[in-house]
C-alpha cells in the first residue's frame, strides 16, 4: 500500500469531505492501484491551507476508454480508517 499526496482546490475538497464527491480524475503519473491511500491536501492556488484529508482507492478506471484519455484515471475514493478508526 502506497500514500500518494495530493493537491485538492477549497471548492473539490469540501465537496469530497462532505460525501458529495467520492472520486477522482488524475494524471496517472504515480502508478495509482486500488488499496493504495490519497492525502488530499487542500491548496487555494498559492498555499497550502492545512487542511488534508486521507482516503482509501476502491476502483480505478484506466483512460482510453469512456471518453478519458489516456494518461488520466478516474479514481473511486472513500474515507479511510485504519483498525481503530482513527486517522493515520
Amino acid at each position: 500500500m502506497k500514500i500518494h499526496e495530493l493537491k485538492i482546490l477549497p471548492k473539490y475538497f469540501e465537496k469530497v469531505i462532505t460525501g458529495q464527491k467520492r472520486f477522482e480524475i488524475r494524471k496517472d503519473d504515480r502508478g495509482f492501484q486500488v488499496g493504495d491511500l490519497i492525502k488530499l491536501c487542500e491548496y487555494d492556488g498559492k498555499e497550502f491551507t492545512g487542511r488534508d484529508e486521507l482516503f482509501e482507492i476502491t476502483y480505478k478506471l484506466n483512460g482510453g476508454k469512456y471518453g478519458l484519455e489516456i494518461g488520466y484515471c478516474i479514481l473511486s475514493i472513500k474515507p479511510y480508517r485504519n483498525e481503530t478508526n482513527l486517522k493515520l
